[in-house]
């Protein structure tokens, strides 16, 4: 008799072993599939923030990511245009729950740490979902090596293509017009630097610093390149002359620009950034039966804001806590059992539907705002909304998503 898994996870990033760790932690199996050979690194730095570190503690890795990473102590807006300060926030206020914590971790070092929680033999390699088929109640997942995989319960995180967003039927991710760069510059006798996040806007580019511990800083830069500029993000060596070019022709410091010079040449890379038209949310289907989605699958968006992680993270606590109640409660039949996990799976969709349509709109309006050149905007921007924005990184971080 074939083998039918509970829950089948598409993805090992950070939405889909968050997921799984927490099931695990709820007494749920589940299965993650990964396509590459090992886990990615993708992404550099992360931004986590007081939402994060919550679900991040329920999940029993808190502790261990906070002893390599430096606690940032505020934020430092700048006009890329004039030099001028335009706002300062503190970040060691009152939250929810506590005193808001925020870190810049290397996305890498998370992975691992929710890898290393995880039963072995939760993650299987080299395993990319080519096509998804109904089977009576469960899914049969079609591989790419030509295996099949029957489940219970199918759940997305494979990304901004993710094939089960594909099936859902959900409305592909657009392209903003802009793109990203980041990278890690390493000083091995310590950078000197003040544990905070510092952000230039205007010129038509934003670019922040973020200390991840006394050694390593972390950098990105968004920008709207041009027919004629998107081929320097074929090659990290124009990228990197095409950020120090833009840095050093606006009000940007020495230091700061240090830094970019300091970072290896294979550090920079650029992607186009794209997001899901959030009011598609609203009328679209998260989940459809026993198939859903979580993180990059669910709800892609600038990085603007700084979470989309940290929602990847969210997603990971309230799916696993309302799916833990759908497969562990009392059931009789394989068709009880299904109507538990879709409504199981309807209510998580419900919770995480209006948050996710908040995160993007507000993530891609504030991205406008900060890289725009126009001069209007910059006046605007300078004199009267950067303070709102900075206080909207931590309005935004304060969030009740419940417990596992």
């Amino acid at each position: 008799m074939e083998a039918i898994e509970d829950v089948v996870i598409i993805g090992a990033g950070i939405a889909g072993l968050a997921t799984a760790l927490g099931l695990h932690r709820k007494g749920v199996r589940s299965l993650v599939l990964e396509s590459s050979e090992s886990l990615r690194a993708a992404g550099f730095g992360l931004t986590v923030w007081t939402n994060a570190w919550r679900v991040l503690d329920a999940l029993g890795v808190g502790e261990a990511l906070r002893q390599s990473h430096v606690r940032l102590q505020g934020v430092t807006n700048t006009s890329a245009t004039s030099g001028a300060r335009t706002s300062q926030l503190a970040f060691m206020t009152q939250a929810r729950s506590g005193e808001h914590d925020v870190r810049c971790v290397r996305r890498s070092i998370l992975l691992e740490n929710l890898e290393n929680e995880l039963p072995l033999g939760t993650i299987r390699y080299s395993s990319k979902v080519v096509a998804i088929e109904e089977d009576g109640y469960f899914k049969l997942l079609h591989l790419a090596d030509g295996s099949t995989l029957k489940t219970k319960v199918l759940i997305g995180c494979d990304g901004v293509n993710s094939v089960v967003a594909k099936w859902l039927g959900l409305q592909k991710p657009r392209f903003t017009g802009r793109s990203a760069s980041r990278g890690f510059a390493e000083f091995p006798n310590g950078h000197g630097f003040k544990p905070e996040f510092v952000q230039y806007f205007g010129n038509g580019f934003r670019t922040g610093l973020l200390p991840c511990n006394e050694k390593t800083v972390y950098w990105f830069f968004t920008w709207t390149p041009s027919e004629q500029e998107k081929e320097v993000e074929e090659s990290p060596i124009k990228m990197k002359q095409y950020i120090l070019s833009k840095l050093k022709h606006s009000k940007v410091s020495e230091e700061y620009i240090h830094v970019i010079e300091k970072s290896e040449l294979s550090n920079p890379v650029s992607a186009p950034l794209r997001y899901r038209w959030p009011f598609s949310l609203l009328w679209g289907d998260i989940s459809k039966g026993n198939v859903c989605v979580a993180g990059d699958a669910f709800h892609p968006m600038t990085p603007d804001l700084g979470q989309g992680g940290c929602s990847a993270l969210e997603d990971s606590i309230v799916l696993a806590r309302c799916l833990s109640e759908a497969l562990l409660g009392n059931h009789n039949g394989g068709a009880t059992e299904y109507d538990k996990i879709k409504k199981g799976l309807e209510k998580y969709s419900k919770e995480r539907r209006w948050r996710s349509f908040q995160l993007i709109a507000t993530a891609y309006i504030s991205g406008r705002i900060q890289q725009s050149d126009g001069a209007i905007m910059g006046f605007l921007r300078d004199k009267f909304l950067s303070s709102m924005m900075a206080r909207m990184l931590l309005e935004r971080a304060d969030f009740d998503f419940g417990v596992l």
